[in-house]
């Protein structure tokens, strides 16, 4: 007999099942009180219900939890003093999608050697949302890999599908069934079809192969998730941010029976991956609500502790603490600035509305 299998698999290895390692690093108290009221929160923001801006901040990817952390609690320090204009949520990707080649994020090779110690990621992903959650920040993740949601998504507030993987009907069947609301990113060629197309078949229920919580294949039927929006990142060096552009994906909501409420990513193409550009997008944007665009619920930006990217891969041990090794990031001194700035844009425009309430 000819051999037909697993021609190119070199190896399979058993993982921990979800139930297993919820059981050794189980959902407290605390943080499902965080994840629980930020989604409410997020929710009533995307309904227009609560009209504080939605604010999905930090590092482009996630590779060192120590220095994770410590972003976690300058950044939780901020989201109290602020939370009177702001629902702020700290972004925790573990999982990067490649072009072609490269390190795929936490989850896949936490030694950042090529080891691809899945095991060791997946509990370096959870530990590392429950340190963040405990805190009372609330967390934001892209989901890439269909299965990793049954592993961590009881600790996410929110979820991204990213550009690439808007198009996937994998991805648009998982987001159906996702606890949190979902942000569908337009194309990387700029195109926002896909996520109105993604955002619109989300919401309906679906049918498809998953694994539960004991690891076992199984058919999954969802009930759709009616908390999807778009997420406008630019794209082939065309920035969608502006007024006019802000103003077209409203009118393609709309004509798609679909809520005409939107996130605008600073990062990307929309600063044509300049990171210092963020700031410009984020006051931009920040003025364009200012000016009655209430369309605009949300901003996502890039930032870490220190400002910038460094060259990977490389040495562990020459790596500088605090800077990204994907995509540059502003540094806390901007990121702070930014904040604040939005902040007290937002509450002095409020003022004389709330003076005759």
């Amino acid at each position: 007999m000819f051999p037909t299998q697993d021609l190119h698999v070199r190896e399979l290895v058993r993982l921990s099942t979800p139930r297993a390692l919820k059981a050794s690093l189980p959902l407290t108290e605390a943080a499902s009180a965080t994840v629980a009221n930020s989604r409410a929160r997020i929710n009533r923001i995307l309904s227009r219900e609560d009209p504080r801006l939605l604010v999905v901040i930090g590092p482009c990817s996630i590779h060192d939890p120590a220095g994770a952390l410590e972003y976690a609690d300058r950044l939780d320090g901020l989201r109290r003093e602020l939370a009177d204009q702001m629902e702020i949520v700290m972004r925790v990707y573990f999982e990067k999608p490649r072009t072609t080649v490269g390190w795929k994020g936490l989850i896949n090779d936490p030694h950042l050697d090529n080891t691809h110690d899945i095991e060791t990621g997946l509990k370096l992903a959870r530990r590392l949302l429950l340190d963040v959650t405990e805190r009372g920040l609330p967390t934001a993740t892209e989901f890439l890999d269909p299965i990793i949601p049954q592993y961590i998504a009881d600790l996410i507030s929110w979820a991204a599908v990213g550009a690439r993987t808007t198009e996937s009907q994998t991805h648009r069947e998982m987001a159906s069934g996702l606890s949190m609301p979902v942000g569908f990113k337009n194309a990387t060629d700029g195109s926002l079809q896909i996520a109105i197309d993604a955002m619109g078949a989300a919401m309906r229920p679906h049918s498809f192969l998953g694994i539960d919580q004991d690891g076992f294949t199984s058919i999954v039927r969802t009930t759709g998730n009616p908390a999807g929006h778009v997420v406008l990142r630019g794209g082939r060096s065309l920035t969608n941010f502006d007024a006019a552009s802000i103003r077209d994906a409203e009118k393609k909501l709309t004509q798609a029976g679909l809520p005409p409420v939107m996130m605008v990513d600073c990062s990307h193409a929309n600063s044509f991956k300049q990171h210092a550009r963020q700031e410009d997008v984020w006051r931009d944007v920040i003025q364009q609500r200012l000016s009655g665009t209430r369309s605009l619920a949300g901003l996502m930006v890039e930032s870490y502790l220190h400002e910038g990217a460094q060259p990977f891969p490389r040495p562990r041990s020459e790596l500088r603490p605090g800077v990204s090794i994907t995509d540059a990031c502003l540094g806390w001194d901007v990121t702070e600035r930014m904040l604040r700035w939005g902040h007290a844009a937002l509450a002095q425009a409020g003022k004389p509305e709330l003076a005759t309430a």
